[in-house]
């Protein structure tokens, strides 16, 4: 119970100590479903410097490419998405993972101003998990999430969402984060639409079941992590420009000894084109 309390506080927090914010190059993950019983689909691709999830660099620090497709009917959305990634080397000296796969689908509904978002996401890495060739467990996992977003005042966004896993990755046990976002839009200079944004977040282990997957530094509590910075959105291209950090202490040993992730804080730019 205490560790829910801690979560939910947590969340609460995010959504008003951050006056500025927002999921930065979302997709209709984390953007409202278009009203009424019509058919939409859009693609998107991008790069960045490194790609962090959740405070943790997924490719090792370094550069990954990373697209999707998204598609949406009413309040029903679908869609994949994909991003290089780099989770070590096997007894072989082999780089055997190379990308993340997500598959998602769930509802938006509106009430009022809110706009709920009830989901799933599956996280997949081809070729992780085939017999010998990695020394981790299973490395897919399963996601559910609820949250509500909604806009305060003009031009600010505000929004609170619980992720629950019941087996974490690497087999590691469940798992709840509670995420909180919000986003100011500045005032427009020529075509360019500049967002102030921001996420804080906190995940929550229950029943760590694989102490190697996550270094003691983590205790079975969790940890919070949080992003600020700042997106240029000029027609379909966006550029952002975030800051990352967590509360795990060092570098790589204490941010993972099987991943060898790193989850120090780091300044990371990306640019993504959505069409049509």
């Amino acid at each position: 119970m205490q560790k829910m309390i801690k979560t939910l506080t947590a969340g609460l927090l995010a959504t008003t100590a951050l006056t500025s914010a927002a999921l930065a190059g979302g997709s209709l993950k984390d953007s409202a479903a278009p009203e009424g019983r019509q058919f939409g689909w859009s693609f998107n691709i991008g790069g960045t410097t490194d790609y962090v999830f959740r405070g943790f660099s997924q490719n090792a620090e370094d550069p990954a490419l990373q697209g999707g497709v998204d598609l949406t009917y009413g309040i029903f959305y679908a869609g994949a998405w994909s991003s290089m990634v780099n989770f070590g080397s096997n007894a072989f000296g082999e780089d055997v993972v190379h990308a993340e796969v997500d598959l998602y689908a769930g509802i938006k509904p509106t009430w009022g101003p809110l706009t709920f978002d009830f989901g799933v996401i599956y996280y997949a890495y081809p070729g992780a998990n085939e017999e010998n060739v990695t020394p981790w467990n299973e490395q897919n996992y399963v996601e559910l999430k609820a949250g509500v977003s909604g806009s305060p005042f003009k031009n600010f966004t505000t929004g609170l969402t619980v992720f629950y896993s019941p087996e974490y990755t690497n087999e590691s046990g469940s798992t709840w984060t509670v995420e909180g976002v919000a986003a100011y839009e500045l005032p427009k200079i020529g075509p360019v639409v500049p967002t102030l944004s921001g996420t804080l977040g906190t995940t929550i282990f229950e029943n760590l079941a694989n102490a190697q997957t996550f270094n003691t530094s983590l205790g079975d509590d969790g940890y919070l992590y949080w992003n600020v910075g700042m997106s240029f959105g000029v027609d379909k291209l966006t550029f952002d420009f975030r800051y990352w950090d967590t509360d795990v202490s060092g570098g790589l040993t204490s941010c993972g000894t099987v991943t060898a992730t790193q989850c120090d804080e780091r300044f990371v730019f990306s640019a993504k084109v959505t069409l049509p």
